[in-house]
């Protein structure tokens, strides 16, 4: 990345943009493009989460988009009460009305950043985090941006995490970071390539899989399994 991290993307300049992006994040069979393996990783969120929680009642979606996350897990599971949070209000509109046409209970709407909403304790038996903790900055924002999702939750509840990873060794970032380039460049040529790189560098933070499972450790999680990894894109579950 070549962007410093005080240099990056507010989040009113992520906001903005996301508002403008609503369709992209609106398709179930393809997930968002840009992500390897989207698909699959959302039926194997959607096909744990119940697994792990069966009696969950309530779920929370952080950074929920267009809703796609918590709509296969309603799927799998109805009635379950859900907590929608995003930075776009469009965005959280779109998704509110989805999951209005699915099986589900009680539907909230909280627009905003989830580190400064007030949102309820130990409440939470699903909380989903898709493609939403790369813009986290520094080592102390991380820290209090799990350290919050940890509290939301009730003891056995399961944090679902997907998300665009980087690595620890500058060789295998490199040589994973050349192979999503690569998939880029099969969707859409070399210019969209550079165009997703280049809203990468301006806008995400994104940390290492070892650095995110240490800290959530740190912050109390007892039990952590990765779930996916192809080249940056991984998913991991974490136990309450």
């Amino acid at each position: 990345m070549k962007t410093p991290l005080g240099k990056k993307s507010s989040t009113q300049t992520i906001q903005e943009r996301f508002d403008n992006d609503v369709e992209r994040f609106s398709n179930l069979d393809t997930g968002q493009r840009a992500v390897i393996d989207a698909p699959l990783i959302l039926d194997l969120i959607s096909a744990l989460s119940i697994q792990l929680v069966p009696h969950a009642q309530n779920i929370l979606d952080i950074g929920c988009g267009a809703g796609n996350n918590t709509i296969k897990i309603v799927r799998e599971k109805a009635g379950l009460n859900c907590d929608l949070v995003d930075l776009s209000q469009p965005m959280l509109a779109r998704a509110e009305h989805r999951l209005r046409q699915e099986n589900t209970g009680v539907i909230r709407t909280f627009h905003g950043d989830f580190r400064t909403l007030d949102l309820p304790q130990d409440h939470y038996d699903l909380v989903v985090a898709a493609a939403v903790l790369h813009h986290l900055r520094d080592d102390q924002d991380w820290l209090e941006g799990f350290s919050k999702i940890y509290s939301l939750m009730r003891t056995g509840g399961a944090l679902f995490v997907s998300d665009l990873f980087f690595h620890e060794h500058e060789v295998v970032h490199q040589v994973m970071w050349d192979r999503y380039g690569e998939y880029l460049s099969s969707l859409g040529g070399e210019e969209y390539k550079q165009q997703v790189f280049g809203y990468i560098d301006i806008e995400d933070s994104p940390r290492d899989m070892t650095f995110q499972i240490e800290l959530l450790r740190r912050v109390g999680f007892r039990k952590i399994d990765v779930l996916h990894k192809n080249s940056c894109f991984g998913a991991y579950v974490a136990i309450k």
